[in-house]
């Protein structure tokens, strides 16, 4: 039986939508939380902001506390939106998410040290992040020699290296909860491991977005080499790329995004896998579209996804990752059925 391709919708008019759906969200988020705040006080808090005015009742509260929160879920949705392309890319796997490589296991350990044992507290209120950072950078060098010592950064290596090291370094981070004699220490890992944008800062704020937007450019640049490389090594080798080449840089560049991310807002699952997918569905394959469609859905996904965990059982937040889990699954699983859809060679 013959089976008719997908109707795609078009880019522009879809990332126009996407666009204005994004600073909607962000502007309807700052009116969330244990206290809800009526939307005209949100719009004069940041208007008192920007104009310069005396700054009003809701002034801290929109603009010190739930405004860097709201942007700093566009960043970590959107990187880990554009990570998971990449990824899905360089390993050539559907199953592919930022964290298949290992990354967020060691940023785990990273964490758990610093939150069982104390170690980096002359970094502060940082140290957590600083020790994730750590730990996510040590799993990359980690996972680079062993791929590169039994020859070289295949895909099959790639997934398998990380698959075996993501599994040593959970043991080791739950061995160091096990050993802490601090009795909130489990409570305080289980919630940075399942994700939270609460610790947004303005400070803290700028180095992902910087490198999400030098990231996602630098992958739209080299949009052609992703096509290719997702075709297959002996399609992009003759096109004349050096797959060996980009594959390092992808691992490279994919790697210090993913650490960076995780570092900044723990280990938020499942936005990496599902909004590529998404994004495939309704554009196509291609990585000059799937990038920023993916890019501004997942900015949008997780902006409301941080709302629901603020909202849902206040003045207590839920955990992100729990959060992306229970929704995404069901309304990708019902995308996924409604349409025919294909991945490399396998429909």
């Amino acid at each position: 039986m013959h089976l008719r391709p997908p109707r795609r919708l078009p880019f522009w008019p879809l990332m126009i939508v996407l666009a204005v759906a994004a600073v909607l969200s962000v502007i309807a988020s700052l009116a969330f939380g244990s206290e809800r705040i009526p939307p005209a006080d949100v719009v004069a808090a940041v208007t008192d902001r920007l104009t310069g005015a005396a700054p009003g009742r809701w002034d801290v509260i929109v603009w010190e506390l739930r405004l860097p929160r709201a942007l700093l879920a566009v960043v970590v949705g959107a990187g880990l939106a554009v990570a998971g392309a990449g990824m899905q890319t360089l390993v050539r796997n559907s199953l592919a998410d930022p964290y298949l490589l290992g990354i967020s296991s060691g940023a785990s350990v990273g964490a758990t040290a610093a939150i069982t044992t104390g170690a980096l507290a002359g970094f502060g209120i940082y140290a957590v992040s600083a020790g994730a950072l750590l730990g996510a950078v040590g799993s990359a060098v980690l996972i680079w020699l062993i791929a590169t010592a039994q020859g070289g950064l295949t895909p099959l290596r790639l997934v398998l290296s990380g698959v075996v090291l993501s599994s040593g370094l959970s043991a080791i981070a739950s061995l160091l909860v096990f050993l802490s004699d601090d009795a909130r220490a489990a409570n305080s890992v289980m919630f940075w491991m399942l994700g939270s944008v609460g610790g947004a800062t303005w400070e803290k704020l700028w180095i992902p977005a910087v490198l999400v937007a030098v990231l996602g450019a630098g992958m739209l640049a080299i949009h052609r080499w992703l096509d290719a490389l997702a075709a297959g090594p002996e399609t992009a080798a003759a096109l004349g790329i050096s797959v060996a080449g980009l594959r390092t840089t992808l691992f490279v560049g994919l790697s210090v995004l993913v650490g960076v991310l995780v570092a900044v807002s723990g280990g938020v699952g499942f936005v990496g896998l599902i909004v590529p997918h998404a994004a495939r569905l309704v554009v196509g394959a291609r990585h000059r579209v799937v990038l920023p469609v993916a890019a501004v859905t997942g900015a949008v996904f997780l902006v409301w996804v941080d709302v629901l965990a603020r909202v849902a059982v206040r003045p207590q937040e839920i955990p992100l990752g729990v959060v992306t889990g229970v929704l995404g699954a069901p309304l990708f699983l019902l995308l996924m059925g409604r349409t025919q859809y294909r991945f490399g060679g396998d429909r």
